[in-house]
């Protein structure tokens, strides 16, 4: 006891009330690993010389993709906390070297204005591109180095905040899919019921606006009058990158309850004049931020339009995801808005005078039992439409699925009460979806009102607004 006593105080002694943390150099050149460390020394060197060999620049590219597909094997072995041991070498040990960065700058800054400046403008380009985009550039070789890069991004997205200096990795990851994954490098295919259910089991499991409950909801949406369209790369043939649900009807639709009604008769796809996009879902976190969803939908307009000619319209049925949360921050702003008279006349429904936040809120809660003629229910229209026709920051829609359709050039036309009775509906928007409708005659008209930060709305969405 007395003897575990002293070793144990020798312990403390030698390391201090609260030994700091070692830097990665430290932890390389020592020979014992601290508690709280994942990788030992030996082990952390181990695995700084086996990306070391990835990278060598004296090795084919055979040999390279070898190697590579031996660290994919032995990092899938890893627990989180080793993983992100190797995260932070590959940030540290293969960043650009900075001398040669500060170099190339004075040199180009120096040539700015004379004959050496294209050349200068090389040699930094040259030095900006740093060791690990080679690293990561040299996993692509292997069969399973894509599905490796992707899964190592969505790994490490969920850390950026916390841990700053992964900042870079993920840049260069970023960078490299924005080119890997550019839509000239991907294929539309359409998903059917004769696709290989392998496939369809993928849809199930990736589907992220309208959970699929069964065999039969899916079998439903891929029926004669319904369309599912999605993105390939061919590293990664048997995932969808992302894909699109599609209804051919007569009409835009005013609540998704009847798309995925599964005892409904398929309808008549020689009348249909009108393609709904109903559902839209990305499947890889690890390529967030990689656009190539207006592609998709640029893409499939075009396929319809050549299969069906009669489609003459294409809008989505879509959640309004923030908007519960935006309105929960923004209700009395709102309220104060109103004229006297619908002031007075929410009021009065409430029990208020003037109305409150806490009460509306209260009462929106009830949507179910809402006339048309309800002050709550017109509240709650008005709102809607200032969020998705003029709630923005930077310029551009703070509601994420705005933000895309909008962004691609579509207009908000129209707001559908009860629109998505479900659970999910009614937690995100109190049960409200819209249409965003794709003019093609005036999509680049849209964007560019959105650059001036103006939203494209239609005449029905303005006469929601408040204080028009």
């Amino acid at each position: 006891m007395k003897r575990d006593l002293v070793s144990t105080t020798t312990r403390w002694l030698s390391r201090g009330p609260a030994a700091a943390p070692r830097s990665l150099a430290e932890r390389l050149d020592a020979t014992l690993r601290r508690e709280g460390e994942a990788m030992a020394p030996r082990a952390l060197r181990r695995a700084l010389e086996e990306l070391s060999a990835v990278v060598d620049g004296r090795v084919s590219e055979v040999e390279a993709g070898r190697r590579a597909h031996a660290l994919v094997q032995w990092y899938a072995g890893l627990d989180a906390d080793e993983r992100r041991d190797v995260w932070l070498l590959m940030c540290e040990r293969f960043a650009p070297d900075p001398q040669k960065l500060n170099k190339a700058r004075d040199r180009h800054q120096a040539a700015v204005g004379t004959a050496d400046e294209a050349q200068a403008e090389v040699h930094l380009r040259r030095a900006l591109v740093s060791p690990r985009a080679r690293l990561l550039q040299r996993f692509s070789i292997d069969p399973d180095g894509m599905r490796f890069l992707v899964d190592l991004r969505a790994e490490l997205l969920p850390h950026l905040k916390s841990h700053g200096w992964l900042l870079a990795l993920e840049a260069d990851l970023e960078q490299l899919f924005s080119t890997w994954f550019d839509v000239a490098f991907l294929e539309l295919r359409r998903i059917s019921w004769d696709s290989p259910a392998s496939l369809i089991e993928k849809l199930i499991q990736y589907e992220a606006v309208h959970d699929i409950k069964s065999w039969a909801d899916v079998k439903n949406r891929l029926d004669s009058d319904r369309r599912c369209y999605g993105f390939f790369h061919p590293r990664l043939p048997n995932t969808p990158l992302i894909f699109v649900e599609v209804a051919l009807v007569d009409h835009v639709s005013e609540g998704i309850v009847p798309l995925l009604d599964e005892a409904a008769l398929p309808g008549h796809i020689d009348k249909a004049t009108t393609a709904i996009f109903y559902s839209i879902s990305n499947t890889q976190s690890g390529l967030r931020g990689v656009s190539f969803g207006d592609s998709l939908i640029k893409r499939v307009v075009e396929t319809l339009q050549d299969e069906l000619p009669r489609l003459k319209v294409f809008a989505t049925l879509s959640p309004i995801p923030g908007f519960r949360g935006w309105l929960a921050k923004n209700a009395q702003a709102l309220i104060d808005r109103l004229d006297d008279k619908r002031q007075g006349e929410l009021g009065r429904v409430l029990g208020s005078l003037p109305p409150t936040t806490g009460r509306f809120l209260s009462a929106a809660e009830e949507v179910g039992t809402l006339d048309a003629k309800s002050p709550v229910r017109q509240l709650l229209l008005s709102a809607a439409a200032e969020y998705l026709g003029k709630a923005t920051h930077e310029g551009k829609p703070v509601d994420p699925v705005a933000r895309f359709h909008l962004g691609n050039g579509a207009r908000v036309e129209r707001l559908n009460w009860a629109g998505d009775p479900s659970a999910k509906g009614l937690k995100q928007s109190y049960g409200l979806m819209v249409n965003y409708l794709y003019d093609l005659k005036r999509l680049d008209k849209h964007r560019s009102l959105l650059a001036e930060g103006k939203v494209a709305v239609s005449s029905s969405i303005e006469d929601l607004f408040i204080g028009k």
